[in-house]
């Protein structure tokens, strides 16, 4: 993990050998305001070795049964940071003995150091409100966002019954003007009609934006309805980040959902975006939403939901669902289960016989579609592991959570503000969690487990973990040496062969079932290879940033892998 030393607290705030403290109190006090400027966490002990071993900072060994499902992250790591104090007896102070400043483990950010145990401390203004909240009955999670907003909101009322006082647009004006003084950098259009009247409306403010340059790889839109009085269609840009929760890159308010409104969404969204043009996006089967995409984003691959698709499949062969149980197994496997075009095609064909659906033109229109939802031709584009438009409808259900239908349009901007903020309180959390708690290896000895513990995100970091634990089922069935090395790799006497080839002039390795070419990690057939090839570590072109924990250290300009 290497040796990580606080390079932010200024000289004065840094504890050094021989400082001086009237009181233990004070000591602490003291060094836990360092640890809060530089990114770490205390704890008072007088004595913490283990007596054992006589190491310090070490959890225990695990006495639970190893095949727990989710074992518990590690939260030690034998760090030796310390700020070691003694009394002296004759000026009656606590004297700085030892001060070691160097730490084996990732430092908080600034933004989730209040997350850290030794600075969770409620301060007796907050504790009224806590109290407060109590009384009148608010849930917790309604207090929590009580105190969070308290500061910069606490106006809230007054300036929504000043908005409600001008007309929708007049409105929306001030709205906006108030964001751009905030942050230059906020984004939004609007689109008039003849009439010089308001029809869709776009924005993304400076977090959003930056974030797509980061994930804006794979993204999803959708929309929805009766997100106010107006029951106009919100539409909501949102993707994956490096920790596998939600995104949001932008919002748009619909007059309604024709090409002409979609085309200048789509392009209102890439200039916010600085063109910078996603490698795939997910949407619904929108006829109109389709041809828009086509056009200006050609370049994009556009991927159909396979939620929607099954929506859409209840509607016209819901006769079929309710009639032949097996259906529902034999659909839901083309679209996810066949690897390869000539077993996508005869699945297909075999359902549509076994069924006697081959004139049902839903299908018919849906077969025509392929490229943009059997697994076997979606393998071939990068989507980051998704398959749906379900972060747009997850975030439709928590924005309709908090709106009623007679909202104004500057009270609906506030509530979407308020779930954005939620998101983003979320990947706090997960943040502050990867660099607080450390993956449990499976494999404690696996060189390539313990290189990318420290690199991989938690959540990739576990399925990875996953591929390299069915590495051990794998046997290879043939192999080709020659300028380049191939192989067909499987499950002994089971079903499902991939060819992975490796090329060692150039260190290039792939496999047929293309996991990290749509997903960004390697799959189980390529470790295996590189199990047999005795290499240990995964070569770094194989460690896509997208899922690194310095995923958003720097610029990025979404590859295209």
């Amino acid at each position: 993990m290497g040796i990580h030393v606080p390079s932010n607290v200024p000289m004065e705030s840094t504890p050094f050998k021989g400082m001086e403290f009237e009181a233990d109190e004070i000591a602490y006090g003291f060094y836990n305001e360092y640890g809060r400027k530089a990114g770490f966490s205390i704890r008072k002990e007088y004595v913490n070795k283990c007596k054992k071993t006589g190491v310090e900072g070490v959890r225990g060994k695990d006495k639970r049964d190893q095949n727990v499902k989710n074992p518990r992250a590690e939260t030690r790591c034998g760090c030796e940071a310390r700020l070691v104090i003694v009394l002296n007896r004759d000026s009656k102070k606590y004297v700085v003995s030892e001060f070691i400043a160097e730490h084996n483990h990732y430092l908080h950010l600034p933004s989730t150091v209040h997350m850290m145990p030794s600075q969770r401390k409620v301060a007796a203004t907050h504790a009224i409100e806590i109290d407060l909240a109590h009384e009148l009955g608010l849930r917790l999670k309604q207090s929590y966002e009580l105190l969070s907003k308290q500061d910069h909101k606490n106006y809230l009322r007054s300036k929504r019954q000043r908005d409600m006082e001008h007309r929708a647009a007049a409105s929306l004006g001030r709205y906006f003007s108030r964001q751009l003084k905030e942050n230059p950098s906020y984004y939004f259009a609007t689109q008039l009609d003849c009439e010089e009247l308001i029809t869709n409306i776009f924005w993304a403010d400076a977090r959003m934006i930056i974030d797509y340059s980061h994930f804006g790889d794979v993204i999803t839109f959708d929309t929805t309805y009766s997100t106010n009085r107006d029951a106009r269609p919100l539409g909501v840009f949102l993707g994956f980040n490096h920790h596998r929760e939600t995104v949001v890159f932008g919002g748009a308010l619909l007059y309604d959902e024709t090409i002409e409104s979609f085309v200048w969404l789509f392009e209102t969204f890439l200039e916010a975006m600085s063109e910078k043009k996603p490698i795939t996006i997910f949407t619904d089967q929108d006829a109109a939403m389709s041809a828009v995409i086509k056009v200006v984003t050609p370049e994009t691959y556009h991927a159909l939901c396979s939620w929607h698709m099954w929506q859409n499949a209840e509607k016209h062969l819901g006769h079929l669902l309710k009639t032949e149980p097996q259906f529902n197994a034999d659909f839901l496997a083309c679209i996810y289960e066949y690897d390869s075009e000539d077993e996508f095609l005869t699945a297909w064909n075999e359902m549509l016989d076994k069924y006697d659906v081959r004139e049902n033109k839903w299908l018919i229109d849906l077969f025509k579609l392929k490229e943009k939802w059997a697994q076997a031709y979606v393998k071939r584009i990068f989507t980051a592991g998704m398959k749906t438009t379900q972060l747009s409808e997850s975030f439709n259900a928590d924005l309709k959570d908090c709106l009623r239908t007679d909202l104004n349009i500057v009270e609906f901007f506030t509530h979407f503000e308020t779930i954005v903020n939620q998101k983003r309180d979320k990947e706090l959390e997960a943040e502050y969690n990867s660099r607080q708690k450390f993956p449990r290896l499976k494999l404690k000895s696996s060189p390539m487990l313990n290189q990318v513990a420290t690199v991989y995100m938690p959540k990739l970091f576990d399925l990875f973990q996953t591929e390299v634990e069915e590495v051990m089922a794998l046997s290879i069935l043939e192999r080709n040496v020659s300028q380049t090395h191939s192989y067909v790799v499987g499950v002994f006497n089971q079903n499902g062969k991939y060819e992975v080839i490796w090329n060692p002039l150039d260190e290039t390795l792939s496999c047929s079932c293309r996991k990290f070419e749509s997903f960004g990690i390697l799959c189980r057939h390529g470790l295996k290879v590189l199990d047999v090839l005795d290499i240990k570590l995964i070569p770094n072109r194989y460690i896509m940033k997208r899922w690194r924990r310095d995923a958003k250290d720097g610029t990025c300009d979404m590859c295209n892998v």
